[in-house]
């Protein structure tokens, strides 16, 4: 059905403009870190508010108040699981992912690309959107706790920094803080 009734459109800006306005001064008030895709946590939260969005806009079984009410309960658990994450290591695992290791000092690394499913092909199209002609180049690839691939290039001492919390499956199990433990 194309159309149903004029009524039905009127709701929809009526309810829509509030619900969006309303949602804005909830995302402003909560802060940068409430949309952020630092890990799979956020981005369900992210998924679940513009699904409460549609809901609100175009379900007349839903109040808009209810909505609001969605928004801010989203919100709030969002921030309260982040807040607990940040001062608990236990809640901090069970929340977040670890980055992973894919690539190191120009050699893939099989277990890891499996474990992570995560193909050759797509660490290679990393490699050459960081603009790096050639797998061997590069210093190491990371899958982010977002998915996403960081490119580093190859240096002499690029575990002792940004690789030092950076999980090596193909790696003996080794504490990796406080210096380096190669794969």
């Amino acid at each position: 059905m194309f159309f149903d009734t004029w009524t039905g459109l009127l709701r929809v800006v009526a309810v829509g403009i509030p619900a969006y306005a309303a949602l804005v001064l909830l995302l402003r008030v909560s802060g940068k870190r409430t949309l952020s895709k630092m890990n799979a946590f956020d981005f369900v939260v992210t998924v679940a508010l513009g699904s409460t969005l549609a809901t609100v806009l175009l379900s007349k079984g839903v109040a808009l108040a209810e909505g609001v009410v969605a928004f801010a309960l989203l919100i709030l658990l969002q921030y309260a699981i982040t807040w607990l994450s940040v001062r608990s290591a236990l809640v901090q695992r069970v929340v977040k992912a670890e980055p992973t290791l894919l690539l190191h000092d120009g050699r893939l690394l099989d277990g890891a690309l499996k474990a992570a499913r995560v193909t050759r092909e797509e660490v290679s199209a990393a490699v050459r959107a960081s603009g790096s002609g050639s797998i061997e180049r590069v210093g190491a690839v990371v899958m982010e706790t977002d998915g996403s691939f960081t490119v580093l290039k190859r240096v002499e001492d690029a575990d002792a920094g940004t690789l030092a919390n950076v999980r090596r499956p193909d790696a003996a199990p080794r504490a990796m803080k406080g210096g380096r433990s190669g794969p």
